[in-house]
């Protein structure tokens, strides 16, 4: 088994719990992890009977302490962000981090850095980070990242970001899961878990978000609700509910 770990923004008793339940092969953390501790600190008392691995999402650069808990951590070399692994048989690809405007927006100005070093060089020094990058780039989703990427193949899609299916979600994330060449897609940041299962012919591959400290197998199984699921996916409902009812009288009126 390998569990799939929604945002945990700090809380992880839940993750101790499921891997003296379920003894998984390794546990997958999809983002915003952040760690009140160094994340080895942290999870030291299932290490020695898991794999654990991860990738960033946004607020995992929120602070320099959030920052160096996860990627100054004895397991950053555990982050899958623009790599694939093969883990159990299964080969994972990872993507952290969100899309931000000022670097790559889809639904804006197209890409306006293609890599890191791109925007530091465009950076004035006041603004640069430890003499490098500012720190919340960090979590920001580089052209030249993705692009590298979506070269290889894979079986298991790794996101925080969420693709197209999700009403937050973007394109550009559906698109790397297809050039992958992936049969399944998991995804934090949004704290939900809607159903996408309509969407899974135009993917083309099965997509599931993870809750708020929720907890997914890989086969899709909730082990655990994240703590919003419910709420969030009879609301997302009744949206769809308004806008078919708002389509229907559009039809019925001749407009």
């Amino acid at each position: 088994m390998i569990l799939l770990c929604g945002d945990t923004h700090g809380e992880f008793q839940h993750i101790r719990i499921a891997v003296t339940r379920w003894q998984p092969a390794a546990v997958m953390l999809l983002g915003d992890v952040q760690p009140q501790r160094p994340l080895e600190i942290e999870l030291a008392d299932i290490l020695d009977r898991t794999e654990v691995w991860f990738i960033h999402g946004n607020h995992d650069t929120d602070t320099d302490r959030d920052f160096d808990n996860l990627f100054g951590s004895a397991l950053a070399e555990r982050n899958l962000h623009g790599r694939v692994v093969e883990i159990d048989g299964v080969r994972f690809a990872g993507l952290g981090g969100v899309f931000r405007g000022c670097v790559w927006h889809p639904a804006g100005d197209g890409r306006l850095f293609a890599t890191r070093e791109d925007l530091v060089q465009q950076t004035p020094r006041t603004e640069l980070w430890r003499d490098g990058l500012p720190r919340v780039h960090h979590s920001t989703i580089f052209p030249a990242e993705y692009d590298a990427l979506a070269e290889q193949q894979a079986d298991v899609l790794l996101t925080h970001e969420a693709p197209d299916c999700h009403p937050g979600g973007f394109a550009p994330i559906t698109q790397l899961g297809q050039r992958l060449g992936v049969r399944k897609a998991f995804h934090g940041h949004h704290h939900d878990r809607l159903d996408y299962s309509g969407h899974r012919s135009r993917l083309g591959f099965q997509a599931f978000g993870v809750g708020l400290c929720g907890l997914t197998s890989l086969d899709g199984e909730v082990l655990r609700r994240g703590r919003l699921d419910e709420a969030r996916y009879y609301r997302q409902k009744a949206v769809d509910w308004d806008a078919a009812q708002e389509s229907t009288s559009r039809v019925s009126s001749g407009s």
